[in-house]
């Protein structure tokens, strides 16, 4: 299994307000840049994504692929795994939701294998810059900055 990256930000948000921005996979491509096009396949009774198909443009790095999401019971978290891609083995990634008086810390674990060898030193620093830039960018989306 690849190794994991965790990164955190903290949002001027409670997490009612973050996991339904999180849960809007169709408005993706609006402000997370490398999220080209999303297209939920699944849906559980309650209305959320159960499995995503999302085309991905990270500059070199290109791909279309599909996660399987898990719903939390408490909306604090969703955990999600790779069903299929073409440039990844493994995904398997969370965000957890931690509040924190009026604001909540989002927590952003991720762990991909890509189906080329990568050096893990460039992988690691690949993931940290996903992690940062997706942080940055749901939290500009919640605070409307």
């Amino acid at each position: 299994m690849a190794d994991e990256s965790t990164q955190s930000i903290v949002v001027d948000a409670p997490p009612q307000d973050i996991m339904p921005v999180i849960a809007d996979f169709p408005a993706y491509p609006e402000w997370a840049n490398a999220v080209k096009k999303t297209e939920v396949l699944a849906e559980g009774s309650d209305g959320k994504a159960l499995q995503v198909r999302f085309t991905l443009d990270a500059g070199p790095f290109k791909d279309v692929y599909t996660l399987a999401y898990d719903w939390a019971a408490d909306g604090l978290s969703v955990s999600w795994t790779l069903v299929k891609g073409q440039m990844q083995r493994s995904q398997n990634g969370r965000y957890l939701l931690t509040p924190e008086g009026d604001k909540t810390r989002v927590t952003y674990t991720l762990a991909v294998q890509l189906a080329v060898p990568m050096i893990g030193l460039f992988r690691r620093k690949a993931e940290k810059m996903i992690m940062d830039i997706a942080l940055k960018e749901l939290k500009r989306r919640v605070e409307g900055a």
